[in-house]
């Protein structure tokens, strides 16, 4: 993380100064139930971050306390994901490791009073829950023996109850303004197969009274979470006090991270995976880390981009061409330069000798002349783009059209003297004539062209599809609008074009790209292999971003 301070540094540092700590402690706690997003990514930084900065360690842990849910892929995925973006854990954990020690916490909460076991279905339980002016209202089965408590939990873990049959409650305030604090639930019935212990368990803890616990189980000192668990903090702490552990974690909240035109909910998410509005969790139109990494962001932008995006306790939206804005800082002076020509124009040059081909030096990066340089053929019959020609173009066109000339990057100028049209008037090929005293490098200034094109040698081309990408979700703002009680929901927000597949050609030099190799496609943008469609026959290409965005920091 960058040097910049913030409220969650400035505590930590107090609390080690003073001797509160000695030791700092994170954790990363996802529920295996999905694949990690660029929110996640903020928290891996985060607690990664602020861990290594202090020679601390950070767990990562998975929160896997709902069998119905969760899945071993999404365990491996998410191990996968924080691996990439450049952490190390210092222990693996799962909440499943305590499962035994949470249930004798629990005992313990109803030896003491603190814990019952309840009849009331989750209706009846919602209903006495009552409402943020209003009180709740107690279970009648609230003031049952310790003695009974004991023996019903006990045959809940023996399996001789249905689901929902019977729930453990926490005993606490039915009046509390705190609606987290009127009796939660904190164990259910769920006769389910887990993917960590099998068949062994039959009822499992609650997220909100087993998170407590694995943080002083694990001796976490500085337990944090985004602000929608501040609410949690009351009964967190509560879990910790009356549950008699040793280590006292203390919750931080902080405001998690929102993008413009991004679905940032899980559960939104799995909807489009599910329905097939996107190829996979890993879609490149996805802001899953998966998504991303095969769409060609890198650890290292994601990682600033956090940075840059602060961590406050506000809720705040960012502009998604701020993490655009830092993989082109990235890739700038690590990605080859390359030419690809997305929709293909023939073009045929009348003067040039037919059989021959000459190889043009052109370096790699202009930014970063270590790379080097690189040989293109070039010859008689080239590809160039058919949004460079119009045959009747507007005032300040400087491109290709009759009698106008342009040059050809690393190549020569070249004058549009022919078009050819089909027999339904659509343009297929050009001629032209080039001047051979043009040539790049030589020095030549006998003359200015205002336009240079990028092309592909034809008969050295490389066939390769291009992917282009748009925001997946065409309003800013519509992701909520299913909360906020209008008719529509985020699905029809979706953009239907947001995928754009062309077929084209690149550089002969390009043809033992691998996956997830990137380049600068002159003109077009940054790119990146795919590793999932990409062939031995065929190379596919993901745009990662534009050359150019009018995002400023």
């Amino acid at each position: 993380m960058e040097e910049n301070s913030n409220f969650i540094k400035t505590i930590i540092k107090e609390d080690l100064e003073s001797g509160k700590r000695n030791k700092v402690v994170t954790r990363f706690p996802p529920e295996p139930n999905g694949y990690l997003h660029i929110g996640h990514a903020k928290s891996i930084v985060i607690n990664f971050g602020l861990a290594d900065e202090f020679n601390g360690q950070t767990n990562l842990r998975f929160d896997d306390t709902n069998p119905l849910k969760e899945d071993q892929e999404f365990v491996d995925s998410i191990k996968e994901d924080v691996a990439w973006l450049g952490y190390e854990w210092e222990n693996l954990r799962y909440a499943s490791d305590y499962f035994e020690e949470m249930y004798e916490r629990a005992v313990l909460l109803i030896k003491k009073g603190k814990a019952f076991v309840d009849d009331l279905s989750a209706d009846q339980i919602r209903e006495y829950r009552g409402t943020l002016t209003e009180p709740g209202k107690e279970s009648p089965f609230r003031n049952r023996s310790i003695e009974e408590n004991l023996d019903l939990f006990e045959r809940m873990r023996k399996g001789e109850f249905a689901n929902g049959e019977k729930v453990l409650r926490a005993k606490i305030d039915m009046a509390s303004p705190n609606i987290n604090l009127r009796d939660p639930v904190i164990y259910r019935i769920s006769h389910t197969s887990h993917h960590n212990t099998g068949d062994k368990w039959c009822i499992y803890p609650m997220y909100a009274f087993a998170h407590p616990l694995e943080d002083a189980i694990e001796g976490v000192t500085h337990s944090l979470c985004t602000t929608e668990f501040e609410d949690q903090r009351p009964f967190y702490n509560w879990v910790v006090a009356e549950c008699d552990m040793e280590n006292i974690p203390q919750q931080i909240e902080f405001g998690r991270l929102n993008i413009t035109n991004t679905v940032m909910s899980k559960r939104k998410l799995k909807q489009l995976v599910e329905e097939n509005y996107v190829d996979g969790w890993d879609d490149p139109r996805l802001p899953t880390i998966s998504g991303l990494r095969r769409r060609g962001f890198t650890p290292e932008a994601i990682r600033e981009f956090v940075a840059a995006a602060g961590v406050s306790k506000g809720y705040s939206t960012v502009d998604a061409q701020m993490l655009e804005h830092f993989v082109r800082e990235d890739l700038k002076l690590k990605a080859p330069r390359t030419m690809g020509v997305l929709k293909p124009l023939k073009v045929v040059i009348t003067n040039y000798p037919e059989g021959e081909v000459e190889w043009l030096d052109a370096e790699i990066n202009p930014e970063n002349p270590e790379m080097g340089t690189r040989k293109i053929p070039f010859s008689r019959e080239i590809y160039v783009e058919q949004d460079d020609f119009m045959e009747d173009p507007p005032k300040k066109y400087f491109r290709l059209f009759p009698g106008n000339e342009v040059r050809l990057k690393h190549a020569y100028f070249i004058k549009c003297e022919e078009v050819i049209k089909d027999e339904k008037g659509n343009v297929v090929e050009l001629r032209c004539t080039y001047d051979p005293e043009t040539k790049s490098g030589t020095g030549f200034t006998g003359r200015k062209v205002k336009g240079t094109l990028h092309w592909v040698d034809a008969t050295h081309a490389i066939p390769a599809e291009f992917r282009l990408y748009e925001p997946l979700i065409l309003d800013a703002d519509k992701e909520a609008s299913e909360e906020e009680g209008e008719d529509k929901t985020f699905l029809d927000y979706v953009n239907q074009n947001s995928l754009e597949i062309l077929q084209g050609f690149i550089e002969p030099n390009m043809k033992e790209a691998k996956a997830q190799d990137k380049f600068q496609f002159f003109r077009h943008g940054y790119f990146n292999v795919d590793l999932k469609h990409t062939t031995e026959e065929k190379l596919v290409f993901n745009r990662i971003v534009s050359l150019k965005s009018s995002f400023k920091l």
